[in-house]
């Protein structure tokens, strides 16, 4: 069959395996020539017909791209405004079991990039996405005492648990979360401890010391990663409590993740780091606190809060609150005159 090279309307179209098998067949075509002025010219055609598909590819992906890039933003966009607050890892996490995003590092780039494209043209409020590893330290100040007294009273917070038969505490391994659960801890009175890892001793101490100065059995329920390091750091935390509190009653829970949580809500898995002294006695994969929808971290967090503090006791104590903070806010009116 004798060869016939692809005009310009063909190599538009052309696919790419297509093309593989039109060089293929350039290539035994110019072994058959003789003539080397007649070799040097089929060669010519063929760089031409190559340049000329390239041409068509390198346009062809650029018009898929900003297409690809306006979908992903726009799926994006419809997770964050269903879960926030939430971190960009949280985010990423999200965007890969959707399949906007590929579980890679390079998948995480393009989730931060479009996060950060939706911050900068108004799409997503800045109180959407948290971020708990920055933060600015500056003395709080006022024009006068009426403005001082105001803030404070607007600030008001009742203690709730005065009267309760227990004390809670939320131990959060990564700082990066702490924006995504303190909505639910705040509300509830509950402290929220950012422990980063293994906490350090005197983080503990402080811990035990605030735990040991009360009469009635403390709960601590502590969210992490599902991986080796993450296992025995939690491990670590509440063995820590117990020494430096031997005379309190604590009851340690991990409460996230969990083999059950990642079978259940199916959760995203990553290869465990073979760098980790401790994974040879690990089962599975390991997990991130990030892969959990923010959502469902804040329930889970709640309903632990709830055992101890049921729903409508929460409500009477907040009706308590709100009269008293009003009263407050009055006796600040007559500093502002």
């Amino acid at each position: 069959m004798p060869f016939v090279p692809l005009d310009a309307d063909e190599l538009r179209d052309v696919s790419t395996q297509r093309l593989r098998d039109y060089i293929w067949r350039f290539d035994a075509h110019i072994a058959t020539i003789g003539d080397p002025v007649a070799r040097l010219s089929a060669m010519l055609i063929l760089r031409g017909s190559l340049e000329e598909w390239a041409r068509r590819e390198a346009s062809r992906r650029r018009r898929s791209t900003k297409q690809d890039m306006f979908e992903q933003r726009q799926a994006i966009l419809g997770i964050v405004h269903a879960m926030h607050p939430m971190t960009v890892r949280q985010v990423f996490y999200q965007a890969t079991v959707r399949g906007i995003v590929a579980k890679t590092e390079a998948g995480y780039i393009q989730a931060q990039k479009a996060v950060a494209w939706l911050r900068r043209n108004g799409y997503v409020r800045s109180e959407w996405i948290t971020d708990g590893m920055r933060f600015d330290r500056k003395p709080t100040s006022f024009e006068g005492p009426g403005e001082a007294i105001r803030m404070y009273a607007e600030a008001y917070r009742k203690a709730l648990w005065t009267n309760a038969d227990s004390y809670v505490e939320v131990w959060l391994e990564k700082d990066a979360l702490s924006g995504v659960v303190y909505p639910v801890t705040s509300e509830c009175d509950v402290s929220l401890m950012v422990a980063r890892g293994y906490p350090s001793i005197t983080f503990l101490a402080s811990a035990a010391e605030q735990i040991g100065r009360r009469d009635v059995p403390a709960y601590i329920y502590h969210l992490g990663d599902y991986d080796p390091s993450a296992q025995d750091a939690a491990r670590a935390t509440g063995d820590g409590l117990r020494e430096l509190a031997p005379g309190a009653e604590i009851h340690f829970k991990r409460i996230a993740v969990t083999p059950h949580q990642i079978e259940a809500w199916n959760l995203p898995t990553r290869p465990i780091e073979q760098s980790d002294t401790r994974a040879a006695s690990f089962r599975g994969e390991s997990v991130e606190l990030d892969a959990i929808e923010p959502e469902l971290l804040r329930g889970l967090v709640r309903r632990c809060i709830e055992r101890h503090l049921p729903p409508e006791e929460l409500a009477r104590l907040k009706e308590v609150e709100a009269a008293e903070r009003e009263q407050l806010i009055g006796f600040a009116k007559t500093f502002e005159g």
